[in-house]
């Protein structure tokens, strides 16, 4: 090979380490997921004509070098510095090496060695360093794939530990799970118990394997009465693994819809899933109001069904809103009505309610403690900003039932004033994810005097729904969530109110 192909060849390697690196922070901010590297490079090269056509120069280029090493050069530029938008540093988040993350790029530097080496030995060098820079996703997710018994095997022991911790403790564990509304319900549930016991909640997020048993090992202390556990899945099988190890007694049920549908499936494979976590449970607290689950309800014998419903009022507990008002119904009989607290959504609060009195809280004092509940952080949380201007918070994993309640939220604020929704669109929703989305721009545009699209995921989609509405809405289309924040700095006020919903972080285009 001559020189200028083995400058090609060492191009390719330089180039290697560049998109490695951006490819490790994809794989580390979608969980060390496998597979997850690869469907958001197909994602980000599709992002525009410009974007397909620099991947396809990058491709082309890549196997020309099998014939003219030289043709790596141009592969090795892709590599480097293509999707264009898609940073090595990251902007709403950074590159962490930690041990996980070293392990899989060291074992993906061995795969892409193995590759060139068998490269170099065929006289292919700079072809098999070419082509090894632009499929290092499927690479990145290779080495996360192989490491996935290497990984269980090291979070065993903390598994292990936490199991011996809750035996020891012996806390009654109440487990909630639903493809949303379960953090909500986790507030509310720890609200609703008030100090009549030593409660401990699993902090946002740990939701999984390692997070929960993280959870428990850190925060679980001889004492506790109650400990609280959100448990989230992406697929069968994870939760059954969850409960085996961390039994639930009281089972919470809050919500089936599309989040994670490109995941799951099908509504019906969701169900299934989240259904697991019935197994060891003596009560199980569901949400009548979604028929997914009130066909599982109707088909539970041998536990408790504690039925819970924001409609039914003569669910076993319901807590129904008209104008502006809360009936808390508990057995068919009316034990309050309030004032309902702005941005919290009563189907969560029903599902708290059940679970607190199968706990054996009174009933009349966890009524009385409905009136001051409020919204988590980040879910219609509502602030006043400085300027005076409304600001409707909704930025933690959107999804359509929650991102009409917002919409319904917003409708209700700003009487004499503007309304703006600031929307980067939903996300993980399968093949519901456009419909969805135009649904919500539609709505948003009967809503809303602005709309602002955030990012290049969904906007296909949301300018076909701000376009079918019959309204004079004014559409504008922002990069990122800073330059639409101060857009809202710069051009809405004290009379105004802005909703922004959803949230994504800059691994999305």
């Amino acid at each position: 090979m001559s020189i200028l192909g083995w400058f090609s060849f060492a191009a390719c390697l330089g180039a290697s380490v560049v998109a490695g690196a951006r490819w490790l922070r994809v794989l580390q901010r979608e969980h060390y997921l496998a597979g997850s590297t690869t469907t958001f490079a197909l994602r980000w090269w599709r992002v525009s004509p410009l974007h397909v056509t620099r991947g396809v120069v990058g491709l082309l280029t890549a196997f020309g070098a099998l014939a003219a090493p030289v043709l790596a050069l141009p592969a090795a530029l892709v590599a480097a510095t293509d999707p264009r938008g898609l940073s090595v540093r990251g902007r709403t988040s950074k590159l962490a090496w930690t041990r996980r993350l070293r392990t899989v790029a060291l074992l993906t530097a061995l795969l892409e060695a193995a590759i060139v080496a068998l490269g170099i030995l065929a006289g292919r060098a700079a072809a098999a360093a070419a082509l090894c820079a632009m499929a290092l996703p499927l690479l990145v997710d290779a080495a996360a794939w192989l490491l996935m018994p290497l990984e269980r095997r090291l979070g065993e022991r903390y598994v292990v530990e936490a199991a011996a911790r809750l035996s020891s403790v012996a806390p009654r564990v109440v487990g909630i799970t639903g493809s949303y509304g379960k953090t909500s319900t986790k507030n509310h549930l720890t609200a609703l118990i008030g100090t009549d016991r030593a409660v401990v909640p699993s902090p946002r997020s740990f939701n999984n394997r390692a997070g929960l048993a993280r959870a428990i090992n850190e925060h679980l202390a001889p004492g506790t009465d109650v400990f609280i556990a959100e448990m989230g899945t992406y697929g069968p099988g994870e939760i059954a693994d969850l409960v085996a190890w961390c039994p639930p007694e009281i089972a919470v049920m809050t919500a089936i819809g599309p989040v994670h549908l490109e995941r799951f499936g099908s509504l019906e494979v969701t169900v299934a899933a989240k259904a697991e976590i019935v197994l060891p449970a003596t009560t199980v607290v569901i949400n009548i109001d979604d028929p997914l689950l009130r066909g599982l309800a109707g088909s539970l014998t041998a536990v408790t069904v504690v039925r819970a419903s924001a409609e039914d009022a003569t669910a076993d507990v319901a807590v129904v809103a008209t104008k502006g008002r809360w009936s808390i119904w508990v057995a068919g009989a009316e034990l309050a009505n309030l004032e309902a607290p702005r941005g919290v959504q009563p189907t969560n609060v029903a599902c708290a309610l059940g679970a607190a009195l199968a706990l054996g809280i009174d009933a009349p004092t966890a009524a009385r403690r409905i009136g001051a509940l409020i919204a988590v952080e980040n879910r219609q949380s509502v602030i006043q900003a400085p300027s005076g201007l409304s600001v409707i918070d909704d930025t933690f994993n959107a999804n359509p039932a929650g991102a009409a309640a917002a919409l319904d939220l917003l409708a209700s604020l700003a009487p004499d004033g503007a309304r703006a929704v600031v929307t980067p669109g939903m996300i993980e929703l399968g093949d519901e994810q456009a419909p969805a989305n135009r649904a919500f721009a539609e709505r948003a545009a009967a809503v809303a005097d602005h709309l602002v699209i955030v990012g290049r995921t969904n906007a296909p989609a949301l300018l076909d729904g701000a376009a079918a509405a019959s309204s004079s809405v004014e559409i504008l289309e922002v990069p990122d969530r800073a330059a639409a924040v101060d857009w809202v700095r710069a051009h809405l006020g004290g009379r105004d109110a802005v909703l922004y919903e959803n949230d994504l972080p800059d691994h999305y285009p």
